[in-house]
């Protein structure tokens, strides 16, 4: 077991935004406050190379000894590493290796590599699908794509197991927001638009559309546009086995730090270190809002803040989340987010980890005056 020591880091926190019922999306005013967000809440930007700064617990307003204790229950839980930042800079970190005595076989297929601090690089499941989200809004706003387009119109005829005037009716904002009417294995089940489903081989259409759309790999167009922007260094797409799906081949692998940079980004509104990174504010904003009023708490492949919120997580929070308990969480308001790699809790389902772990960090946090 490596322990690091407490930082002000992210582990569970890369979405923020306010929650909205409305299905509206696009048609709202752009959110022109990235380099402001970032001023105002007094982010750090950490170098590609070198060490990431840390804050000081208590002068931050933080009971250090809770946060420890905090830790020492996350690990018990079968983390293999925790991160939360607060402001960009590391107030809590702690880093587990491959998980001591997980035999199951989903974290066996998910587990990638030690880094050479050794702490773990893992297929980050779901997540991912936050991550191909920001891609998207990229590609927006190079006007390779747009979300009203038809999917059939970058994939052709036949992507989908429907008849072709069933498919030609599915619109890439469908995929985004987990109402194409596709069943798991893209047949026909209902009308676009009148059904959520959370529907992976769905989602996995969305990556195609970004692949054909840039003439880009998967990998270079993330690389490109995302990962060498915010200096993600331990991050990469790597093939799947069949046996987890066939209809989503890539595994996005990657470590707590580098899922931290995601969350920073998102938490100052798109900017890095002042340069856009997520030029199209528009769908950033709107990615974050209810994508449609069938399941409002999602919204362009995030989960939002709304009445299934964590217990006790601050008001804007949002996140990504992966099978096993892989979490981004991201506020803006209280300029934090968090990460967390592992397996499944001990003897509690996720969700019921997610409450735990918001109310004890909640309970560590001493001096609201300072949020």
């Amino acid at each position: 077991m490596q322990t690091l020591p407490l930082v002000h880091c992210s582990l569970f926190a890369v979405i923020f935004g306010a929650v909205s019922s409305s299905g509206n999306i696009l048609g709202q005013a752009p959110d022109t406050g990235n380099l402001e967000t970032a001023v105002a809440l007094n982010l750090y930007f950490p170098g590609k190379q070198g060490q990431w700064e840390t804050v000081d617990a208590e002068v931050a307003g933080w009971n250090q000894s809770r946060l420890n204790a905090l830790l020492d229950w996350v690990g018990e839980q079968r983390s293999s590493s925790v991160l939360i930042l607060w402001q960009g800079r590391i107030l809590a970190e702690k880093h587990w290796g491959k998980v001591s005595g997980a035999t199951s076989g989903g974290y066996r297929r998910m587990f990638v590599r030690l880094n050479d601090r050794q702490q773990a690089i893992e297929d980050v499941a779901s997540v991912q699908k936050s991550i191909v989200s920001i891609l998207v809004g990229v590609a927006v706003h190079k006007k390779l794509l747009q979300i009203e387009d038809s999917v059939s119109k970058h994939l052709g005829v036949g992507w989908s197991n429907a008849a072709p005037a069933q498919e030609a009716e599915i619109k890439i904002k469908h995929l985004l927001s987990m109402t194409s009417g596709l069943t798991a294995d893209l047949h026909f089940q209902a009308k676009p638009g009148t059904q959520w489903f959370y529907n992976t081989a769905a989602y996995a259409v969305v990556r195609d559309c970004l692949v054909v759309s840039s003439g880009m790999s998967v990998h270079e167009l993330t690389r490109k546009w995302l990962m060498d922007p915010i200096g993600m260094t331990e991050s990469e797409w790597i093939p799947r086995a069949k046996s987890i799906t066939a209809l989503n081949a890539f595994g996005f692998a990657s470590s707590a730090r580098d899922l931290a940079r995601i969350g920073l980004l998102m938490q100052a509104q798109g900017n890095w270190q002042g340069k856009k990174v997520i030029p199209d504010d528009r769908f950033r904003v709107a990615s974050l809002k209810a994508s449609q009023r069938l399941k409002p708490n999602y919204g362009y492949l995030w989960w939002l803040n709304h009445s299934e919120r964590p217990t006790d997580a601050p008001a804007g929070t949002a996140s990504a989340k992966g099978y096993l308990g892989r979490r981004i969480f991201v506020s803006t308001r209280q300029a934090w987010d968090v990460e967390r790699l592992g397996v499944d809790p001990r003897s509690v389902s996720t969700a019921a980890f997610d409450r735990e772990f918001w109310r004890r960090l909640m309970a560590a946090k001493v001096n609201a005056a300072k949020q």
